[in-house]
């Protein structure tokens, strides 16, 4: 291995997360270093090698053919070094971490937590909120929650809940409402980032083609439920954002009508990896506290 002391290992991990991501800003982002830093580093790792490892083009950065075959073996080579650190950091079996989306933090699973440390007082849960999908086999994440279709490469994804939409709106707003129809006449709330728009549930009421006037737009779901709950709208939500609020009777579904988006709740866990007992406890229980929200939606 001798031939390493001639390459620095900041210069392989930069080429090699540049090539994975495909730019100097998501390379810099997750190494925690700036563009011009990484920029730096390639261009040492480069001539260090003696090899153009990527063309510079109006579109980006773009690798050779010596440096696609590099980008592999590095890829591969960083992931199960990866691994090995991940595998020393998770011995500690009285931490658990997990990552889930904010939204589904702040608005299902907080509200549960006490009920897990008072099954498992041993075990000591650290949360990774963020929409960013990870792979547990490549970092301190012993498990994840994702909303999707289930199909991510390199991880195991094992559905918790298939996802159903309905209108949800204060109960003042909803004591105006007798059939689906009546949503036409309310303003509509509207997640700008929703992967599913209002048809799907107009078709599943039989009212294809129906729309309702636009009142607000957000880019965050529990921002548009937080408007629902103020009154200003009616929002299409769906199980596990808007079981508190229909719980504490904050919001009112006054239909018993649920579409399905297609998507659902998925359990991330590494790949070929045998599960530790404190992450078989977690899905065990989180299928629990699911089943008793369920019973909101008869």
């Amino acid at each position: 291995m001798r031939n390493l002391n001639s390459v620095h290992l900041n210069g392989l991990r930069a080429l090699e997360a540049v090539g994975r991501l495909g730019s100097l800003q998501a390379a810099g982002d997750e190494l925690g270093v700036s563009i011009g830093a990484v920029s730096q580093q390639v261009i040492k790792a480069e001539a260090q090698l003696q090899q153009v490892i990527f063309e510079r083009t109006p579109k980006g950065m773009v690798a050779t053919e010596t440096g696609a075959r590099l980008l592999a073996i590095l890829t591969e080579g960083f992931q199960r070094l990866s691994q090995a650190v991940a595998s020393v950091q998770r011995r500690d079996d009285s931490i658990l971490t997990i990552s889930v989306a904010p939204v589904f933090a702040a608005r299902w699973l907080v509200y549960r937590l006490d009920r897990f440390a008072e099954r498992h007082p041993d075990v000591n849960l650290r949360m990774d909120a963020t929409t960013r999908l990870v792979d547990p086999a490549l970092c301190d994440v012993d498990i994840g929650i994702r909303v999707g279709e289930g199909h991510w490469p390199g991880v195991n994804a094992d559905l918790l809940l298939a996802q159903e939409v309905f209108p949800v709106c204060s109960p003042a707003m909803a004591a105006r409402l007798s059939q689906p129809a009546d949503l036409l006449a309310l303003p509509a709330i509207i997640d700008g980032h929703a992967m599913f728009g209002w048809e799907v549930w107009m078709r599943e009421a039989g009212l294809p083609g129906a729309t309702l006037e636009t009142r607000h737009v957000f880019n965050d779901a529990s921002l548009c439920l937080d408007a629902a709950i103020a009154g200003q709208g009616v929002m299409l939500a769906w199980q596990t954002l808007a079981g508190y609020a229909l719980e504490q009777g904050q919001l009112v579904a006054p239909f018993a009508i649920r579409a399905k988006t297609g998507f659902g709740h998925y359990f991330i866990t590494a790949e070929g990896a045998r599960e530790p007992k404190k992450v078989r406890d977690f899905k065990a229980w989180i299928r629990e506290e699911m089943t008793s929200t369920l019973k909101l939606f008869p």
